[in-house]
């Protein structure tokens, strides 16, 4: 199953990040169950995004739109972000990994978001509100590193920012068929065996959902 994984690690080598580890164990799981497929890895902190700036996306949208001329640094830009749109629509299968980053996804995540989400192509507008056309089996899953423990139903569940933008994005805007999450959590607290075997049961749970097996 084609399969891409959106890397949002500010530290993306650093292989004692949980994030790092997270992705070895993804990584581990998806060669025994698909010997003969490699999924492609995309390291966010390793390109340059472009951001909703004036001198950046703004900009670029509004040429387009006017049918304005580009310089040579937007069309650059513009082709960064046409890239990034082709191949994620070109994988069925998206697999997340990132820290949490003050109850929310990373800067660059987000910088990241902003260049897919885009109308006509990933969701569009109706009369009736925004529809998704992401509607052809396709599904994602977020690896998420946590100092914190976001399930035991108290005052931090409710401040999982990003699992709850992250989903709301892939299934109600994008149409996406489901969104999945595996923690590592509780890194800050408890000991790094615990946090990798609660993860491993995590990503047990939901991985042949996640890949319809």
């Amino acid at each position: 199953m084609k399969t891409l994984i959106i890397n949002a690690h500010p530290d993306f080598n650093n292989e004692n990040s949980f994030s790092y580890k997270l992705q070895e164990l993804f990584l581990r799981k998806y060669k025994e169950t698909f010997s003969n497929d490699t999924p492609e890895i995309l390291n966010l902190h390793a390109i340059d995004l472009p951001r909703i700036d004036t001198t950046q996306l703004l900009n670029i949208w509004d040429k387009q739109q006017t049918g304005k001329t580009m310089t040579e640094e937007e069309q650059h830009m513009s082709e960064i972000t046409n890239n990034l749109l082709f191949q994620f629509k070109s994988f069925h299968r998206i697999v997340i990994i990132s820290p949490l980053h003050n109850f929310n996804v990373t800067s660059q995540l987000k910088d990241y978001i902003d260049n897919i989400l885009i109308a006509r192509q990933t969701f569009k507008y109706t009369s009736e509100g925004s529809v998704g056309l992401m509607t052809d089996n396709y599904k994602a899953l977020y690896l998420q590193a946590s100092g914190s423990i976001y399930t035991n139903d108290d005052r931090y569940t409710a401040l999982d920012f990003s699992y709850n933008y992250l989903k709301a994005m892939f299934e109600d805007i994008m149409a996406f068929d489901t969104f999945y999450i595996a923690r590592a959590q509780g890194t800050a607290i408890l000991t790094e065996e615990t946090v990798l075997q609660n993860a491993e049961h995590d990503l047990d749970q939901v991985f042949n959902a996640f890949y319809n097996l």
